[in-house]
């Protein structure tokens, strides 16, 4: 790219003369490979504009504290026309995405948002159940449902790296967990997208988290304490070599909920304390000729013991059921990055992705004999996967009108899955496999402007997997006209595909002469077509309509060969997938709805985001009836934002508000005569997902406060989750006790404090 000169002029002026008496920070970062400086920039939140004649504008919002300087890296997308003057002043936020040949269904978000949304504690997916076309409606897990997929379809990257599911407590084949082991403190702007994402984007249905990590502070040493849900916190950022700008960051955190308990708080987990610890970093290495280098990494380990002899089996406790057992539950999860960055000219750059992660889970649980409480061990499970990927792209900007991103990533996955059940008073093997397989992508993005109002953004994605030899080949295409300043129509469409999760191939079937087939062997990639219309308009400088209309047919879905039910596309919500085999590519699927968003983004001091969602979620089983599926909750509503208050010129007091109103839970419903025949819970498929649990809803309130003194920052807050404690339904057992139903409920009202300093 070419040099841009830095004009820091009106900006700086109306700084050094209005505010020289308050707490001031710095604010320095890097425009294409420019750096720059802006110094006694007041404490508070602060929304830049960053303009260069002959680019697009870009907007960034920061919280400016006195304890630590504020660093910023940003991308200018290229207009048609060119000149060569760069201005930074004070602007409202627009929402744009990082990723340029995204069309429509991406949402770009900061780890502002991240530690602002009530009820969000921090995480990520937490905060992005409020935006339109995705639902939550679990106190227990941060499972994303987006248009009514599976949260499975989603795909989760760091730093362009595919990585496992990022959760404490999360099993594979699934995407969520009750706790993230990501940490909003190193975490810089990203992408979430919810449907017919760009060609670059391969192996996931639903969506994907495209995350970024921030690069450290590569002047000075900064540090950080924090104390909350998430846990206990240590980081450090700071200059590895002052001369070459190389940096480091890294956030270390242990679990506080043994502290919470004590104090008597309870999170669903009745008795039972989790335990986990994460930690995150990332090495940045600039050099002059050889490009950039950045390694970085995360990863977490987590472990809980649920015993019932231990519980008070009349509470609830939404990690076990009413059959008394005793389990004990270890998981984790790993990743090491290395990025290089090399620029051959102005115009091309090419970019190198290497990693390794690891994920595993080691499962044990024994049945309480009655009378003694004696275990009996029932269920064993130890299994891990690693893999290791290659990514390289070329980026090619050949004018201001066509830009090409082209590359081809390998993944080699290794497997080791083992578990085991008590059958009939013999112990049946379920999994036994330790092998490799491997993964090979290709993509092209191909974006051509036809002038500053049409833009076309075409590509084509292709992908094999190497255990059984599928493909597919998959062209994506989108075409955003702006109708005017400040108005936009969109529309995209394209055909996605995702392997199933690795676990499912390897299943067993028991054969008549009692030896075992890999049934589910064959089986072939899901596919949909996705189709998204979308129109956006910002009214005034800090306001914004977004209405999107979408449909997605899923097909060569996952079924059984005998005519039932089962489809692996209600699968991936919980702690494990059900263990089914002799599976099909037999199965279909219809999602379809229309999302509203109403969003003020912040300035003068307040906020507010309405989102609303009305969608249908159906499938076909192999009995070949049209049910909805297990995340058919037929609407989302969210109304959330929030108040700050700046107190003589440096402290701020703030209070944000969320409320959720959803469509209930989908659920099979209890088989009471056949569980009294077993006495476990049965359930009729055959009427599974007609009916919904009563309506989801909750209310979040969240009050900070946060003290700028001359060398740090303290801020205290108190996130309180379900204010009014609203008991809503988790899941229905039959309790052979009784003989009847009984009902589990989510989290209550739950009070979380946390105390955060930088210095």
């Amino acid at each position: 790219m070419r040099k841009l000169n830095l004009l820091l002029i009106v900006f700086l002026l109306f700084v050094k003369n209005n505010f020289a008496q308050q707490l001031t920070q710095t604010v320095r970062g890097t425009i294409a490979d420019k750096q720059s400086t802006i110094e006694d920039v007041p404490v508070g939140r602060r929304t830049f504009k960053i303009s260069f004649l002959g680019y697009r504008e870009s907007f960034v919002t920061v919280i400016v504290t006195s304890g630590k300087e504020v660093v910023l890296n940003i991308d200018l997308e290229q207009s048609v026309v060119t000149a060569n003057t760069v201005i930074i002043v004070a602007e409202k936020q627009k929402d744009k995405s990082n990723n340029q040949l995204a069309t429509v269904s991406c949402r770009s978000f900061t780890i502002e948002e991240t530690s602002r949304y009530a009820g969000s504690i921090g995480d990520p997916s937490r905060m992005a159940a409020n935006y339109a076309g995705v639902s939550g409606a679990n106190d227990s897990r941060n499972d994303i449902v987006i248009r009514g997929n599976s949260p499975s379809g989603l795909l989760w990257r760091l730093n362009g790296v595919e990585i496992p599911n990022p959760n404490h407590f999360g099993s594979l084949g699934s995407t969520g967990g009750p706790i993230s082991m990501l940490n909003n403190n190193v975490l810089d702007k990203s992408d979430f997208m919810t449907g017919a994402f760009p060609a670059e984007y391969g192996n996931a249905l639903a969506g994907v988290f495209d995350l970024q990590m921030r690069s450290g502070n590569n002047e000075k040493n900064e540090f950080l304490a924090q104390v909350g849900f998430n846990g206990f916190e240590l980081g450090a950022e700071g200059p590895l070599n002052k001369k070459n700008g190389s940096s480091y960051i890294v956030n270390y955190r242990y679990s506080t909920l043994g502290v919470f308990s004590a104090l008597g708080l309870n999170f669903g987990t009745g008795a039972a304390v989790p335990k986990y610890q994460d930690v995150s970093f990332k090495i940045d290495l600039p050099t002059q000729k050889a490009g950039k280098f950045s390694v970085f990494g995360m990863g977490g380990i987590s472990y809980i013991e649920v015993l019932d002899k231990d519980v008070d089996s009349t509470k609830e406790n939404l990690y076990d059921d009413p059959i008394r057992d005793d389990g004990y539950f270890g998981n984790n999860m790993g990743v090491i990055g290395l990025t290089h960055t090399y620029f051959f000219n102005n115009n091309t750059y090419s970019k190198l992705n290497l990693s390794a992660s690891t994920s595993g889970q080691n499962y044990k649980i024994d049945t309480l004999r009655a009378g003694d409480d004696i275990a009996i061990p029932v269920y064993r499970n130890k299994s891990d996967q690693q893999k290791y990927i290659a990514d390289f792209s070329i980026n090619k900007k050949f004018s201001a009108r066509n830009f090409v991103k082209v590359g081809v990533a390998a993944t080699n996955i290794q497997f080791n899955y083992s578990d085991s059940t008590i059958d009939n008073g013999a112990w049946r093997t379920i999994t036994q496999f330790k092998g490799n397989a491997s993964l090979l992508r290709g993509y092209l993005n191909w974006q051509h402007r036809f002038n500053d109002k049409l833009t076309l953004n075409s590509g084509l994605h292709s992908q094999v997997y190497s255990y059984n030899n599928s493909y597919s080949i998959e062209p994506r295409l989108g075409l955003k006209w702006e109708l005017k300043e400040g108005q936009a129509l969109s529309i995209a469409t394209g055909l996605h595909s995702q392997q199933q999760p690795y676990y499912v191939y390897y299943i067993k079937t028991l054969l008549a002469n009692n030896s075992y087939a890999e049934t589910n062997k064959d089986l072939d990639f899901t596919r949909s077509w996705h189709v998204v219309t979308a129109y956006d308009r910002t009214v005034g400088k800090d306001f914004r309509i977004k209405a999107e209309a979408y449909y997605q047919y899923l097909f060569d879905v996952p079924v059984e060969q005998r005519a039932t039910s089962f489809s692996l596309l209600n699968e991936g919500a919980d702690f494990g997938i059900r263990e089914v085999d002799s599976l099909v590519n037999d199965g279909t699927g219809i999602n379809y709805g229309l999302e509203l968003t109403l969003e003020k983004f912040y300035s003068r001091g307040y906020y507010f985001l309405l989102t609303g969602s009305l969608f249908e979620s159906t499938y076909k089983g192999s009995d070949g009836k049209e049910r909805s599926t297990a995340f058919n909750g037929n609407f989302v509503f969210n109304v959330l934002g929030g108040k700050e208050w700046t107190i003589r010129k440096k402290n701020v007091i703030a209070v944000n508000v969320k409320t959720n109103y959803s469509g209930g839970k989908r659920y099979i419903p209890v088989d009471i005569e056949k569980s009294s025949l077993t006495g476990e819970t049965e359930y009729d498929e055959e009427n599974a997902f007609e009916k919904r649990r009563k309506d989801y809803f909750r209310a979040d309130v969240k009050f900070s406060y946060r003290i700028n003194r001359k060398k740090t920052t303290h801020e205290v807050a108190l996130d309180i989750n379900n204010i009014f404690d609203t008991q809503n339904i988790w899941s229905e057992q039959y309790s052979q006790k009784t003989g009847t139903v009984i009902k589990e409920y989510q989290l209550g009202f739950l009070p979380i404090p946390m105390y955060k300093l930088t210095f």
